[in-house]
């Protein structure tokens, strides 16, 4: 029986432990999956069936007897460790140079461009926590007018704005005039609009959060497959990651619950193509905050709901699931870590057991996915479809 559908979930931030360069990212011992498990929240009997703890390297909970999927430890070949970087790999392109980044704020050319196009004075324009920053600043941007401009470790250029103050639309136009200034050498690989509400002492960002990203440098295996007619649906910030090239239909959700509600609803659809998923909770609302009882719990829900996934799956489905990057809520930095991605992949024609042992690239999921679909692949990756396929 051919495969139909390819349900690709991505657990944002969801690392296995260092790799072998993380000491020059300054992550040194990372270990997002190591860190989480310790808490008490963190229960995830589906994960540890398909063999999450069987993986290569992962030796922080016993791995299954008989695990059901077939497992893979995946590195990362790019360079960087952020959400573009990881999602571009994964879809098959290598990245040899970082997105950049600004440890002291944009440069003076950047922001006065940006002024200019918008008509508002900005505030801050510093690497902030994006609620420290609302305390710190949430006032004065209601005071004045001026905009709430930050950055992080990663390469992404912020705008939070009240949603009294700035209307959703009018951020989200600000947002683009951001997107358009920063190309070439300042192309940062995503502007984001960080919206909120609330009170001096009671702010809090809202879920109208959008990401403008850099456009892919070249076709990915959501053009490829794309160009041969094979459907390809996005679910969360993948449209957003992709800058919308490559994807057919696209879900916008509120939290990772949701985001699973509607992955598993898109399972009564009847498509050939890919389903491709993007959890962010674990990396926005816990990793970045250092939440481990958090990540941990959400983790579990999202074990949950795997459960039903499962039950729910065809005879012609197949499930991955891996990570873009790790984000360990249990060291001091509260930024991304460079780590290992876990990936699993399960389905009634897919072998079970089968230790794919270190992969080199992210980018075999992309090849595989483009060689179980009979898609010419001319993109980065090499393919495990045979070692997996029944």
């Amino acid at each position: 029986m051919s495969i139909q559908r390819i349900f690709l979930i991505v657990l944002d931030s969801y690392g296995i432990g260092e790799l072998p360069d993380a000491k020059s990212y300054g992550d040194e011992g990372s270990n997002t999956l190591g860190a989480i498990v310790k808490s008490i929240k963190y229960n995830t009997p589906n994960m540890q069936k398909l063999g999450l703890f069987n993986i290569e390297g992962v030796n922080c909970q016993k791995g299954a007897q008989n695990p059901i999927a077939s497992f893979a430890r995946l590195a990362e070949v790019s360079k960087g460790k952020d959400t573009t970087i990881g999602h571009w790999e994964i879809s098959g392109i290598i990245s040899p140079e970082p997105l950049p980044t600004y440890p002291n704020g944009f440069p003076a050319e950047v922001i006065s461009e940006f002024e200019k196009q918008t008509g508002r004075e900005i505030l801050c324009n510093l690497p902030y926590s994006g609620t420290k920053v609302l305390d710190d600043y949430g006032q004065e941007h209601i005071d004045t007018g001026k905009l709430i401009v930050y950055t992080s470790a990663d390469s992404v250029f912020q705008i939070a704005a009240h949603e009294d103050v700035v209307s959703v639309d009018k951020l989200y136009e600000y947002c683009e005039i951001a997107r358009n200034i920063l190309k070439g050498k300042h192309g940062v690989g995503r502007v984001i609009a960080r919206p909120f509400i609330g009170e001096n002492g009671n702010f809090k960002r809202t879920p109208n959060r959008h990401d403008f990203s850099l456009k892919p440098p070249s076709e990915t295996m959501l053009d490829l497959l794309q160009d041969n007619g094979i459907a390809t649906i996005g679910v969360g910030k993948i449209y957003d990651i992709f800058a919308g090239k490559g994807i057919d239909e696209t879900h916008k959700i509120k939290n990772n619950i949701d985001g699973m509600n509607q992955t598993i609803a898109l399972m009564d659809k009847d498509f050939h193509g890919l389903c491709f998923v993007n959890l962010v909770d674990f990396d926005m609302v816990y990793g970045h905050r250092n939440d481990v009882d958090g990540y941990a719990n959400a983790a579990t829900e999202f074990d949950v709901q795997l459960g039903e996934f499962l039950s729910k799956m065809r005879e012609d489905d197949v499930l991955m699931i891996t990570a873009d990057h790790g984000c360990d809520p249990a060291t001091p930095s509260t930024d991304h870590s460079r780590e290992y991605a876990p990936l699993l992949v399960y389905g009634n024609s897919i072998k079970q057991g089968v230790d794919l042992k270190t992969r080199e690239s992210f980018s075999d999921i992309a090849a595989t996915i483009l060689d179980i679909f009979e898609v010419d692949d001319r993109l980065a990756g090499q393919s495990f479809k045979n070692d997996i396929l029944k």
